[in-house]
């Protein structure tokens, strides 16, 4: 059909050639049509791990998670390698140049690489997951939002989201409050002035406990009153107490909670949390010494 043989002949068309490669109209067909088919499997093998995420217990979603990020990065890099083939491109010839730039670019992008296999490392290790709450030594904190090859997205509790390099939570030293057993253990710190009822404080503070609903009352893990210090101007007590961080992750918020409720229950009991005292000595003309 002569249709057909002009069709056919326009395919054939050469666009441009790269060394000795020519590119054809229907390459860049194929290479459309593979990048589609990319687009297509990233889009469905998200929706897969969604759905599987959402059906899955609480304790499977970190490998569900590690499993999702693999899975995307291997349809991307396969994808890839298919869309340069449509193309006519000769694999040999393109990893031999990738070899000459990654020894040339090597020592420019050495932090990306660096990044790259950080960013390995934590998948593997499951070190950090989604939903921790961690503390970095630069003083970032906050709750992993998502774990990428290049960063990881942390949102501090200002609700700001912080890109931190992969390398820093490999490198540096990390708090992970949430990493293993998710409860997790606080000492709040008060005093009192000297001569209370040390009975009455521990009643105070064990119902301001109570009321705090981050309190875990479990009989190995029991909240306590502590006596750690003959202070200057009173007695310093901590209450210690174990938390539930899936109800609040945000370690300095429950302090503040611990704080509020302890000074409601020291006020309704009449126990003074005292001020700091001086004793202040005066000498007179005549040598005499006073005091005030």
């Amino acid at each position: 059909m002569p249709s057909l043989e002009k069709f056919s002949s326009y395919l054939k068309y050469e666009v441009l050639s790269v060394g000795e490669t020519q590119i054809t109209l229907s390459n860049i067909l194929l290479f459309v049509i593979a990048l589609a088919l990319t687009l297509l499997a990233v889009q469905l093998n998200r929706r897969v791990f969604a759905r599987f995420t959402s059906k899955a217990e609480s304790e499977h979603e970190a490998s569900y998670y590690v499993l999702q990020r693999f899975s995307h990065y291997l349809v991307i890099a396969v994808g890839a390698l298919l869309c340069l083939s449509t193309l006519g491109i000769d694999m040999t010839h393109l990893a031999l140049v990738a070899t000459a730039l990654s020894v040339g670019l090597g020592f420019g992008l050495q932090s990306i690489f660096n990044n790259f296999f950080s960013g390995i490392i934590i998948l593997l290790e499951r070190s950090l997951k989604v939903g921790d709450f961690i503390e970095l030594d630069g003083g970032i904190s906050g709750t992993v939002q998502e774990i990428n090859i290049r960063s990881t997205l942390v949102r501090t509790r200002n609700n700001i989201d912080i890109l931190v390099p992969n390398s820093e939570f490999v490198n540096g030293r990390v708090t992970n409050w949430t990493l293993g057993d998710p409860t997790f253990r606080l000492q709040i710190p008060f005093g009192v002035a000297y001569g209370t009822d040390k009975e009455l404080v521990r009643k105070a503070v064990m119902e301001a406990a109570k009321r705090v609903p981050f309190t875990i009352d479990l009989p190995d893990k029991r909240p306590d009153l502590w006596l750690v210090n003959f202070g200057e101007s009173s007695l310093d007590f901590e209450l210690v107490v174990w938390v539930d961080p899936k109800k609040n992750t945000r370690p300095g918020g429950m302090r503040a909670s611990y704080f509020w409720e302890i000074e409601t229950s020291l006020k309704e009991h009449g126990i003074e949390i005292p001020f700091p005292q001086r004793d202040l000595h005066i000498k007179s003309h005549t040598g005499q010494q006073t005091q005030e």
